[in-house]
């Protein structure tokens, strides 16, 4: 009866160990703050409209930098004057600027 007794206390003991487990791997996932985000959907429509907002502003940004640079290198090529690549960057570019209105 004794052994019965000493084998359910270490199965206890090993529950024990792995709820604790449990429960530290959920607070390091912040489920309770989510849960709490939930409750409250106004805040979380919220939350991401603001995400939302600087994605589509970093995104705007970053394309047009990443043009202008692209730009300017393609003038940086007609300024080499390489025979074939000029023309047709040059054509490229005066495509571009069409687009823009700066003709």
């Amino acid at each position: 009866m004794e052994v019965c007794l000493v084998e359910q206390q270490g199965k206890q003991d090993v529950i024990t160990v792995q709820l604790k487990r449990l429960i530290c791997h959920l607070e390091s996932m912040r489920i309770a703050e989510y849960m709490e985000l939930l409750e409250r959907p106004g805040k979380l429509i919220l939350i991401n409209f603001i995400a939302g907002i600087a994605r589509g502003l970093g995104i705007a940004i970053g394309a047009s930098v990443f043009f202008a640079m692209v730009l300017n290198l393609l003038h940086q090529l007609i300024l080499l004057n390489i025979p074939g690549i000029g023309n047709f960057v040059a054509d490229i570019i005066h495509i571009v600027e069409m687009k823009n209105g700066k003709f």
